[in-house]
């Protein structure tokens, strides 16, 4: 199992505060962290499995891109900005389809082929010629990475995908990435009424599972822990506890499961989850892989996105294991988001005077000295309005 080693820091010397307040509700500092994590970072779109034949696409929306993704002819995945290149108008206006030779904008009708070059134009003599290039759907940096598709909309510090996760290679490989299908369920969307960093605050510590989430408890026991983010990525495990379970769900599933060729003994009696900064999580378990991501949309609303997948040759034991572990993951959902909006709400109490973290909390003081990477500014008092991105790049540059 692969292993990283959690910070060496004294318990008593690490700051247990979070972050300030002002944080959760200051819109420039939600604009700015748009722009610099939400566009400038590797998103998560879909897997290849979701596209599996020429001119099947699946589309994404959020921080104000549009993402199109689309098999070519030529088999190739390609990802495009759902923009037309005559009046900016979405090509693809469906989430999922399929475009059988063309891409036609349904606003005037200009025709793309499926690997963005431009065919033609409505009325061509109404315009000047257009290079089929130049003026092709514009391209988005994409990465494929054991057969899920990343994008970036602009260009950001992170390296490649694949050097992002490599330390979990080996790992991960008895999953087989690469040949899991689509579950059948689709993508699922669920509004949160939060700011952003209260999901992953939520999510980035295991100290709430016992008497939050009683189904993960009667599942992992006290055999959950976490690990700090290092280099953009993190790590948690739920090893499954001895016993049968004491709830339905957690009681079938363990007596359902049924091995999985190629996953050693300790990966088929847990649930791994790799998280990649700053906003996406994937979920590796014996019967199925699932991921789930949260975007910014305004402060007290995020989108929460997510999907399964399943592994091939499913027979119906795997089936039945499968439905029982979405199972629980739904129940785990919905009491976390009670958790994530109770925390979104406390900000503005004038009763309250921030967090005071323990020490299984790591996890969430690790990926806020990640934010402050890019935000020292979230060591400062609230900046006055209209001053946040300046102070911030003059604490960034190493300007007092």
């Amino acid at each position: 199992m692969n292993s990283r080693n959690k910070s060496t820091s004294s318990p008593n010397t690490w700051d247990r505060s979070g972050l300030p307040a002002w944080s959760f509700f200051n819109k420039e500092m939600l604009e700015q962290e748009k722009e610099l994590l939400f566009r400038r970072h590797w998103q998560l779109i879909c897997h290849q499995s979701d596209i599996p034949e020429p001119g099947n696409f699946i589309t994404c929306d959020f921080v104000g891109e549009r993402a199109l993704i689309i098999r070519g002819k030529d088999g190739q995945v390609r990802a495009f900005h759902n923009l037309c290149r005559h009046r900016g108008s979405r090509v693809v206006a469906e989430e999922t389809g399929t475009c059988k030779s063309a891409v036609i904008c349904p606003f005037h009708g200009w025709v793309y082929n499926l690997d963005g070059t431009l065919r033609g134009a409505a009325q061509p003599g109404s315009l000047p010629d257009l290079d089929p290039v130049k003026y092709g759907l514009k391209p988005i940096e994409m990465e494929n990475w054991n057969g899920f598709i990343f994008v970036r909309f602009q260009p950001g510090p992170q390296p490649s995908i694949h050097e992002i996760l490599a330390p979990f290679d080996a790992e991960i490989e008895q999953y087989e990435l690469a040949d899991l299908l689509p579950s059948g369920d689709d993508y699922w969307t669920e509004d949160v009424a939060a700011n952003w960093k209260c999901v992953r605050d939520v999510d980035n510590e295991g100290y709430h599972v016992p008497l939050a989430h009683p189904g993960l408890h009667d599942l992992f026991g006290s055999n959950y822990h976490d690990e700090p983010f290092t280099n953009g990525t993190a790590r948690s495990v739920g090893a499954f506890r001895e016993g049968k379970g004491r709830l339905w769900s957690v009681q079938n599933y363990k007596k359902i499961l049924s091995h999985k060729e190629g996953l050693d003994e300790e990966h088929q009696n847990c649930w791994l989850y790799i998280g990649v900064f700053p906003n996406l999580v994937f979920g590796l378990y014996p019967d199925s892989v699932i991921f789930y991501q949260e975007f910014p949309i305004e402060n007290g609303k995020t989108i929460q996105r997510g999907a399964s997948y399943k592994f091939p040759k499913e027979d119906r034991q795997r089936r039945l294991s499968r439905y029982l572990s979405m199972r629980i993951d739904r129940y785990t959902s919905k009491e976390d988001e009670q958790l994530i909006e109770w925390t979104w709400e406390a900000a503005f109490s004038s009763g309250y005077d921030g967090i005071i973290l323990s020490d299984l909390e790591y996890g969430v003081r690790s990926y806020h000295d990640a934010l402050r990477v890019y935000f020292p500014i979230l060591d400062a008092p609230e900046p006055p309005q209209g001053m946040l991105e300046e102070m911030n790049k003059d604490l960034l540059a190493g300007n007092p």
